[in-house]
């Protein structure tokens, strides 16, 4: 390949990227004027859980204002998502043969939907069985009053970890497909990689075993599929 060729490619990569950020800046600058309320809305699902008296406090000086931004921030960092696996996708497809982009396609916009998916599976199911978890075991002599940057650093975890695995099946069809590995080595392989999504689960939810088994279990059915979906390699 020639070093034009290779100036080429790599330009395109950063116009692409670039666009990429292009968008994530404007939902981000789109999303300020509507950062309080957007964070009235993720902190729904702790809020409507917790007892009466009980609410969310800041800890620190800048809390009140850092936070809803942040939120903002991480809020079009994910709407940007389906804009970078579109601009990936279109940097690929023209080194794809005809029937390569026949199958690319429509696992861009798999991954984009399992991914959103997974977000939401957290969000609206996970998030509020675990608080009403936690708050259920907290003593009666505790008062419940969560920090508002620690809730969402706690929710930013669990609902990027399950946007994450939930791209299991995608990523078990990718190695199948591509011969990489064959089902019957990634049936023999269960048992190691029933540990390795619990050890996963260790590392990207919060250090609590329950938000842990949310994420592993989801992790291995979510493999099962993707081996039901998967035909070797021809």
């Amino acid at each position: 390949m020639s070093e034009n060729s290779i100036s080429s490619h790599l330009l395109e990569l950063r116009s692409r990227l670039l666009k990429v950020i292009y968008l994530f800046i404007i939902f981000s600058i789109a999303g300020m004027p509507f950062a309080t309320q957007i964070y009235s809305f993720v902190s729904t699902p702790l809020i409507e859980l917790m007892p009466v008296g009980s609410s969310m406090i800041a800890t620190e000086v800048a809390s009140p204002f850092m936070a809803p931004i942040k939120l903002v921030i991480y809020i079009a960092l994910v709407l940007s998502m389906p804009w970078l696996f579109y601009q990936i996708w279109m940097y690929m497809s023209p080194g794809l043969l005809d029937s390569e982009k026949g199958f690319a396609a429509p696992l861009m916009i798999s991954t984009v939907i399992l991914f959103f998916s997974g977000i939401s599976f957290a969000f609206f199911i996970v998030c509020p069985i675990v608080f009403k978890f936690f708050i259920a075991m907290a003593p009666e002599s505790i008062q419940i009053m969560t920090d508002i940057n620690q809730y969402l650093s706690f929710v930013f975890k669990l609902v990027f970890a399950f946007g994450i695995a939930f791209e299991i099946p995608i990523a078990t069809l990718l190695l199948i497909r591509s011969g990489i590995a064959s089902k019957k080595s990634m049936k023999s392989a269960r048992p190691y990689l029933i540990v390795f999504f619990l050890f996963v689960g260790m590392l990207l939810t919060p250090p609590d075993v329950f938000s842990q088994l949310f994420l592993a279990i989801p992790m291995w059915l979510l493999f099962e599929i993707g081996l039901i979906i998967s035909k070797d390699k021809t």
